[in-house]
């Protein structure tokens, strides 16, 4: 049995199988091979083409019972055409003769050339076939390394995730059902893929350096996501406990189950507003069932890591229609995309950078496509009078920014109406608090928005200068610093000021711990992953305003967040024993 300690970055409990996910890119090794080598490197690589081939046509034979559109089986065609390409085959022959490397190196060379010329035109056709081209060498490079094409969708039992590290875009697309935990060698509690577990309540424990070394597919292990704990090959008794645990889970959730339908009103009479956090559509169920009053935040970003939605405004339309439409007059709040830092578009690699975090992100991104930006705005006031929608743009650092932003709004209203396009006119704006520039300058941000959203895991990251996906400076990462606490109460009362809502949307939000704080600071909104609702408003109703604001008048007296959080830590276990 090893215990090792990581980073908690969603709640919960299994005990279960390990499933080893070993997906990154391909190493294409090179060597040198010898003049009577050629013809069996040769052979490997027909034999690797006509794999391939196979692979496609049962794909294609398999799609001939679902409801496949045309252009698809055209697409599979094409793919299968540019396997035969005879001319190419020869090219490639003609270079390993010329340069005597093994085969894999050669095709990898010249078909990376072929994606680098296509890659180069502006034409829409061109880009197409790049896309194309990947899929076929990375289906040829799997056959000639004997590399098993393994996909999260495709998971046939359950299991947890152990992995270097999951894209965004992989935590979105892999099987809910049979995706048990998540168990990662970096990351953080508030990198992307961290905040998609917990909003599909998986388990997972990250920040563990080179766990994946330590495990093979098969193994079994306890995740246990409460304390940042991964547990491999346990022996009888700890499994006893762990399934105690679990049992104890099970209670509690069941005595929070009430709360779902209760209102957050604190013991002195304050109604609190909560809301929910969500990435994708599918969410939905999960906001009603957890008593959520609305959606606080949609991070609509997600749906471009999972599709092309965004070269197709009708097809976003439709996606905010049913968010809308599916929440029957509650408040939703839709942030325009915030791609950048760990939230990397596979058509958009142009956005890695020296500093990403630092960089083309946000609504920077927006501005300099404004295309994108204008077709999801378009989208949004289409989708508008199909319920209660909030627009809120992220990554504001100064007033100028905002302006900007307001008068691309009117620009596309102005088309909408030369288009007779039906639209709500008046509909609530509002900007992320995640920049600590911005909040130094809210006076002045407030006069120009309805409403103000503190996201504090950038919050956090800006004002202490930290990488929050860096496991190795995660300690850094302090929820209580006096320095973040201070911003958050200037936010609060430069909106109190203003006389337009404040709402906090970051993970502190969903922290039942730093409930009795937020109150104290001001925070009368709060949005968070849904399975944290009913926890958080149990604490909501169990405390009051007046003896929130005295916590907060004690402990802004200190520098320490560390002692801070030792004064929280046991203030709550104190009053809500047993609670987590």
């Amino acid at each position: 049995m090893k215990k090792i300690n990581g980073i908690s970055a969603s709640p919960g409990i299994y005990i279960g199988k390990v499933f080893l996910y070993q997906d990154e890119r391909l190493k294409v090794p090179k060597y040198q091979i010898e003049k009577e080598e050629i013809e069996f490197e040769f052979s490997r690589f027909l034999v690797a083409i006509e794999k391939a081939k196979s692979e496609l046509e049962a794909i294609k034979d398999a799609t001939k019972s679902m409801n496949i559109s045309e252009n698809e089986i055209v697409m599979l065609d094409s793919h299968i055409m540019m396997i035969s390409d005879e001319s190419f085959i020869t090219q490639i022959k003609d270079i390993m003769c010329e340069k005597l490397l093994n085969v894999e190196w050669i095709f990898y060379e010249a078909i990376g050339a072929q994606i680098d010329k296509l890659s180069s035109s502006q034409n829409t056709y061109m880009e197409e076939r790049v896309s194309d081209l990947r899929d076929i060498a990375k289906r040829i490079l799997n056959n000639l390394m004997f590399k098993e094409r393994i996909k999260l969708t495709d998971l046939q039992s359950k299991c947890v995730i152990v992995a270097h590290d999951l894209l965004p875009s992989d935590a979105i697309e892999m099987d809910k059902q049979n995706v048990k935990g998540i168990v990662l060698d970096v990351g953080g509690r508030t990198s992307h893929t961290a905040i998609i577990a917990r909003s599909f309540e998986i388990p997972a424990v990250v920040g563990l350096f080179n766990i994946t070394r330590n495990l093979k597919t098969g193994d079994d292990i306890i995740l246990d996501g409460n304390a940042g704990i991964v547990i491999i090959e346990p022996d009888e008794e700890t499994t006893k406990i762990y399934l105690e645990k679990i049992r104890r889970q099970e209670e509690i959730d069941q005595q929070l189950r009430p709360y779902v339908k209760k209102e957050a009103v604190t013991n002195d009479g304050k109604k609190i507003g909560i809301m929910a956090n969500i990435e994708v559509p599918q969410e939905l169920e999960s906001v009603k069932s957890h008593g959520a009053d609305g959606i606080g935040l949609f991070r609509s970003e997600f749906l471009l890591l999972q599709s092309k939605l965004y070269n197709s405004e009708d097809k976003q339309f439709e996606v905010y229609k049913t968010i809308l439409q599916h929440m029957e007059g509650r408040p939703v709040t839709i942030r325009t995309i915030d791609i950048g830092g760990d939230k990397i578009i596979p058509n958009y690699e142009e956005i890695r950078e020296r500093n990403p975090l630092l960089g083309w992100r946000g609504i920077r991104f927006c501005f300099s496509n404004r295309d994108m930006f204008k077709k999801q705005l378009r989208a949004l006031y289409r989708a508008s009078i199909h319920g209660n929608l909030r627009i809120m743009f992220p990554m504001i650092s100064n007033v100028e920014e905002v302006d900007a932003a307001l008068n691309i709004v009117e620009e596309v209203k102005r088309e909408l109406r030369a288009t007779s396009q039906e639209f709500k006119d008046k509909i609530p704006t509002g900007i992320m608090m995640e920049v600590p520039s911005a909040v130094l300058a809210v006076e002045f941000l407030a006069k120009k928005v309805d409403f103000l959203s503190i996201g504090t895991n950038d919050l956090i990251q800006y004002t202490l200068a930290i990488d929050r996906g860096n496991e190795k400076i995660a300690y850094l990462y302090q929820m209580y610093h006096p320095a973040l606490l201070r911003l958050i109460k200037m936010t609060a009362d430069a909106g109190k000021n203003a006389g337009i809502p404040v709402t906090l949307c970051g993970e502190m939000g969903g922290d039942p711990r730093a409930t009795i704080v937020l109150l104290g600071l001001g925070i009368e909104g709060f949005s968070m992953s849904p399975a944290s609702i009913p926890i958080v408003k149990k604490v909501i109703r169990n405390v009051e305003i007046k003896e929130a604001k005295e916590i907060v008048d004690t402990i802004l007296q200190n520098g320490s967040g560390t002692e801070i959080n030792t004064f929280i830590e046991n203030w709550f276990n104190e009053r809500f024993s047993g609670l987590i």
